[in-house]
């Protein structure tokens, strides 16, 4: 695979530009990969993330952070020439994040992120965008986004919906957690920010971002998460904002579910890594 060094992480407004005018091409994803050297954590603007997510201010980056530093990348390569699918008309519907051992503030790294694994799935195509930092050529975070190009909509299922978990945390989410999140983050997609435009994409309102949705999720776990984990989840129902919503944990399960209806928003697990060796395993 080819591997582009950037010399600065690439500007939003030019992209997001691109995201609206271009005409994909091709059927197969681009052999190519981004990557940013000598990454460095802006103070001002990890804690505006961390207010929005709900993080407390630290040293230690929260898990999601480095995936709102991956987005430029993975955003140039999604508008690329030789991408096959628009932009807006991919939905992130998983998300796979692995914490090797924690970043920090003070942390100089390596940010690559390639597209990979064009499947085909009942309702359209999947790929997944993959986003990896390292530090002096070690990769110490993972995270795998999951995409489904839609092709058909979904047929209402037969299948019961199961019991909701009972909820550890009731969260009152306002209206403005689509804006002040697109700020924090630099994902701007309409159907977060504009009522009109969401509308337009068959929502009756804005919706949060399904990235805010984990984050909140973790922050509410700070201080119970171990030093090296995975965390997977499943976007399910968009959040319509503003929303009253049940967050659940525990056993390893994480959920978040619309406090009256029961209604997923999002299911996911939280696995420990087990270190073989006793005394690496007890730092």
């Amino acid at each position: 695979m080819e591997t582009t060094v950037l010399a600065a992480p690439p500007r939003l407004g030019p992209l997001y530009r691109a995201a609206a005018l271009r005409r994909p091409s091709g059927s197969t994803l681009p052999e190519r990969e981004l990557r940013l050297d000598e990454v460095r954590v802006d103070l001002a603007h990890l804690a505006q993330y961390d207010r929005v997510c709900g993080f407390r201010l630290r040293d230690e980056l929260p898990a999601t952070y480095p995936h709102v530093l991956a987005f430029p990348l993975a955003l140039a390569l999604m508008t690329a020439a030789d991408f096959p699918f628009p932009v807006l008309g991919v939905v992130h519907v998983a998300n796979a994040i692995e914490v090797l051992r924690p970043l920090t503030s003070s942390d100089a790294f390596s940010l690559s992120v390639r597209a990979e694994e064009l499947r085909p799935h009942e309702r359209g195509t999947q790929f997944d965008m993959v986003a990896t930092a390292s530090i002096a050529g070690e990769p110490v975070w993972h995270g795998r986004s999951t995409y489904l190009r839609m092709l058909k909509k979904s047929g209402k299922s037969s299948t019961p919906s199961a019991e909701p978990p009972r909820p550890t945390a009731v969260w009152r989410v306002p209206r403005r957690t689509g804006t002040d999140y697109a700020a924090a983050s630099g994902d701007r997609n309409p159907i977060h920010t504009s009522r009109v435009l969401a509308r337009a994409f068959g929502f009756r309102s804005t919706i949060a971002h399904g990235m805010w949705t984990k984050g909140r999720c973790l922050a509410a776990l700070e201080g119970r998460l171990p030093a090296a984990y995975t965390v997977s989840v499943q976007f399910k129902r968009p959040i319509l904002l503003p929303a009253t919503v049940a967050f659940s944990a525990g056993d390893g399960h994480i959920a978040v579910h619309d406090r009256g209806t029961g209604a997923p928003h999002l299911t996911g697990t939280v696995v420990e890594h087990r270190c073989a060796d006793a005394d690496e395993g007890a730092r």
